[in-house]
């Protein structure tokens, strides 16, 4: 679930858009009415999407963007004509008066690509760190040693051993060194 977070000057305007969302299947994590207390929600998360005005009680649109954290997607509201001064990436504008189509599309595609984008970190392998590598390295070279394998070898069967018993290269690694140094 992505979360939203409505930063709007007035209090009923914002729960007047967070009503429209949570109807709409949408959770919203905040409503504020200042830039700080946006960015402070903002802080609590790992990111979302910030819908908010072209200024609020203590900021204008930018200075809120440049102090969300990485991670946040902005969809700012205003009229036409303070749309086209609008200047920055990664900003989604909407136009006044607004349409609550136009609103539930956009934050339904600002979602989707949230989402992509978690899904796609998730499935991203992590680093090893220098300790892990050593490790590996030292253990295919005791089985290259010790059994007369190649390196392929010593790695694949590194690998299945680690596939086998559920845990990460590394360890497995680890758990080949202090059998074979026994």
């Amino acid at each position: 679930m992505t979360n939203i977070i409505v930063a709007l000057p007035k209090l009923e305007d914002a729960k007047g858009i967070k009503n429209v969302l949570v109807r709409n299947g949408f959770q919203v994590a905040g409503v504020c009415t200042t830039g700080a207390q946006a960015i402070s929600q903002a802080d609590d998360l790992n990111d979302g999407i910030v819908i908010c005005s072209y200024k609020l009680a203590d900021m204008v649109y930018t200075q809120l963007q440049e102090y969300l954290p990485p991670g946040f997607e902005m969809l700012l509201m205003a009229s036409d004509r303070l749309l086209s001064q609008c200047e920055g990436d990664g900003i989604v504008c909407l136009a006044m008066p607004l349409k609550v189509h136009d609103l539930v599309s956009t934050v339904a595609m600002l979602s989707e690509g949230i989402a992509r984008r978690r899904r796609k970190a998730r499935l991203k392998p992590r680093a090893r760190n220098a300790e892990e590598t050593a490790s590996i390295k030292e253990a295919k070279e005791l089985l290259m040693d010790r059994n007369h394998m190649t390196e392929e070898e010593a790695h694949r069967y590194l690998q299945k051993c680690s596939m086998d018993s559920g845990t990460n290269l590394a360890e497995t690694a680890l758990m080949v060194l202090s059998m074979m140094k026994e």
